[in-house]
């Protein structure tokens, strides 16, 4: 295929809020070895785009300055050393950057194939959310069936989709959620308990439950010696985001004394192995719940690329329950 020379886009004018963003044009990216271009029908909306939007997160050496770290379309050209894809493929992608456009280039070993029984709109909804899940759920957390996992923000993208992958692994599955409308979402979906923050207390709780084997948290702040106080003794902590501070004291003579474990990672500046490692890993465990439909994404609205600061508003008011897309085909 003939790629264009040019293509719509969405970039981020200054840093600031949703209104920072607006619509562009921009070359159109070429292959290198490795890597696939996608002409993307939907992108998906996350809180690392508003982060960079607001000038907080720095986009990788070498990627593009657009927002948008997953995508699903069609590809449309290969570059070197690419033996699995071929133009005409519908794929579902995490991307180092750039998912706001027409076009997105990314490496070959970070797409998926469109599950089966799964639309493009559906599929955009997968990768960044899954990624983060499965690598710091299960690959890092080693979250094994019977235990107790706490999920807070279990109503968001991420939460929504902890809570599926959690249930179908076997895991005793709680949540927090901000209203009484979305804790019944996360029971819906597979959570045991679903605890509204605004109303009651999760640490004593989860305490009367035994405590929590591994919690994967959102929100740090205050929550960090909560959460630690939520753990069961030997359990473990995992941290992949900060919306309300990441510093806070902490006394450490209870993480020695209970043997307890405190991790977190984040995913966009991990190495092209380590994420093509995770995808194969998805692809092999989690694919084939999506297909026999025990796991689904969660969609809660769509935009047009034109209108991304729209999304961005709806994201940041957190009145939404699962995934928010981009239509851009």
């Amino acid at each position: 295929m003939t790629l264009p020379e040019t293509m719509r886009a969405v970039e981020i004018s200054a840093p600031g809020g949703p209104e920072a963003l607006r619509p562009c044009d921009r070359p159109v990216p070429r292959p290198g070895a490795g890597e696939i271009v996608i002409r993307v029908a939907w992108a998906g909306v996350n809180r690392p785009d508003a982060l960079q939007r607001a000038g907080l997160y720095n986009p990788p050496p070498g990627a593009s300055d657009l927002p948008g770290l997953e995508v699903s379309g069609t590809v449309v050209a290969t570059g070197p050393d690419v033996a699995r894809w071929e133009e005409g493929d519908e794929v579902c992608a995490l991307v180092p950057g750039g998912g706001y456009a027409e076009y997105v280039c990314t490496t070959a070993e970070h797409a998926l194939p469109v599950p089966r029984g799964l639309d493009l709109r559906q599929a955009a909804c997968l990768p960044e959310t899954f990624f983060t899940v499965w690598s710091n759920i299960f690959m890092r957390g080693g979250l094994r069936a019977g235990e107790r996992f706490l999920v807070h923000g279990g109503s968001s993208g991420i939460g929504t989709t902890a809570i599926q992958l959690a249930r179908a692994f076997g895991a005793r599955v709680f949540a927090t959620a901000g209203s009484d409308e979305k804790c019944a979402a996360c029971v819906t979906l597979g959570a045991e308990r679903a605890i509204n923050y605004r109303a009651e207390d999760f640490v004593p709780l989860l305490q009367a439950e035994g405590g929590a084997n591994l919690i994967l948290d959102m929100v740090g702040g205050d929550y960090l010696p909560r959460n630690v106080k939520a753990l069961a003794d030997e359990g473990r902590l995992i941290q992949i985001a900060f919306l309300t501070g990441a510093k806070v004291t902490l006394n450490f003579a209870e993480v020695m004394t209970r043997r307890l474990t405190i991790t977190g990672s984040t995913l966009r500046p991990q190495s092209d192995e380590a994420k093509a490692k995770i995808a194969r890993e998805l692809e092999v465990q989690v694919w084939p719940l999506l297909a026999a439909g025990r796991v689904a994404p969660v969609m809660d609205s769509e935009f047009p690329l034109a209108e991304a600061e729209r999304a961005h508003a709806r994201m940041e008011t957190s009145d939404h329950i699962g995934k928010i897309v981009l239509r851009v085909a």
